[in-house]
């Protein structure tokens, strides 16, 4: 007969002095530690709709949509929580870095619709002012303006755009026809940029 090693003995002493390592969920509530990877949300005012963490995403869980209505533009960012397994990578990879982040909450089971499972926040974009085409969120200037401090004016589409937002630069109107080399100095898309700075 072989008798218990004391390691053996040392382990089931030690555990049954011990609190449990399991909690009473769902008697009792659970608190996550600090570092938990929880359900993921969009802060709106911290977010600059650069679509980074749709990019890395590998569920698919984030997704956005340009909508242009006339005049006025905006992406809509989209998370589905449903299918989102708080891989943090969203996160990690924001901009911004307050954009988007992860939360403690980790119940989310529900018998509602799966539409209710979805956070979706609207961010203001900006058209290019010869072709009329969304192509970046107007947060998404701001901050890097910003971030580029005095080194941003040799870029003449953030120029022209915060020149206008300081309401310094007269508005001029949209010239039909082709692009020329003066509408450089107005904001464009980088597909009309390009035409017009290679335009003879």
């Amino acid at each position: 007969m072989k008798y218990p090693k004391l390691r053996e003995i040392k382990g089931a002493l030690k555990s049954f002095f011990s609190r449990p390592y399991t909690t009473k969920y769902p008697k009792r509530p659970h608190i996550p530690f600090s570092s938990f990877r929880g359900r993921p949300y969009y802060y709106e005012d911290k977010c600059i709709g650069c679509t980074a963490c749709v990019n890395v995403c590998p569920t698919k869980a984030l997704s956005f949509k340009d909508v242009i209505s006339g005049n006025k533009a905006k992406r809509v960012l989209t998370i589905n929580w449903d299918v989102c397994i708080a891989c943090g990578q969203c996160e990690l990879n924001c901009v911004s870095v307050e954009g988007i982040m992860l939360s403690n909450e980790f119940d989310i089971a529900t018998t509602e619709e799966r539409s209710t499972l979805r956070q979706t926040i609207e961010k203001e974009m900006i058209l290019c002012e010869h072709c009329n085409s969304a192509f970046a969120c107007k947060d998404h200037l701001h901050w890097t303006i910003e971030k580029l401090g005095a080194l941003y004016p040799p870029n003449t589409t953030l120029l022209a755009f915060n020149q206008n937002a300081l309401s310094l630069n007269a508005k001029t109107p949209k010239k039909e026809g082709s692009i020329s080399r003066e509408d450089r100095f107005r904001v464009l898309c980088p597909e009309c940029r390009r035409e017009a700075v290679f335009t003879s």
